[in-house]
């Protein structure tokens, strides 16, 4: 069940558990305080407060925007996101889990390796968790792009891994 289904449904049980869920959905499936959820929806963050703390019931008319932004956040992600497979090192140079290329919000998905094996594995467990393109070092990528049915590009040392990530997403538009 998505998160926007997750509160429609809890605000039908009861206000404890509508509260709860929205609570939850925020800080857990969002990634969001309550004031950058609230800016997000436009509505006061006084507001949602007032709704989070059992103060307040939501009208109708603020109880669609909070879902509307639910489902507008959530279908940025919709699960859709770029795999990097590459060392630690590598990847503790990616501050941003999401980043904005080209007018997209992309979700980043790290997948460390450090092996041929590993890089192989990762590969294939990205593509099952549901990426839809897959960035990685230019040894194994050749032999990726053999098992993977997925966009595959590579992090090439004079380019940026930024770089490769927007190609990848170009893939799959």
């Amino acid at each position: 069940m998505n998160a926007a289904d997750k509160v429609i449904k809890s605000a039908f049980e009861s206000d404890d558990v509508f509260q709860k869920t929205l609570s939850i959905v925020i800080k857990e499936d969002l990634n969001l305080t309550a004031v950058d959820f609230a800016k997000k929806a436009n509505i006061p963050p006084s507001t949602l407060y007032k709704i989070l703390t059992g103060n307040r019931d939501p009208n109708i008319k603020t109880l669609r925007q909070i879902v509307k932004t639910i489902r507008d956040i959530t279908e940025l992600d919709s699960g859709d996101f770029i795999a990097v497979i590459a060392a630690r090192s590598v990847l503790d140079n990616i501050v941003e889990t999401k980043k904005k290329i080209a007018g997209r919000l992309v979700t980043i998905r790290e997948y460390s390796a450090t092996s041929m094996e590993e890089a192989i594995i990762a590969a294939v467990n990205a593509e099952r968790d549901g990426a839809k393109a897959l960035v990685c070092a230019p040894i194994v990528s050749p032999t990726i792009e053999k098992i993977i049915n997925i966009p595959v590009t590579t992090i090439i040392p004079k380019d940026s891994l930024i770089d490769a990530i927007e190609l990848a997403l170009k893939k799959i538009e």
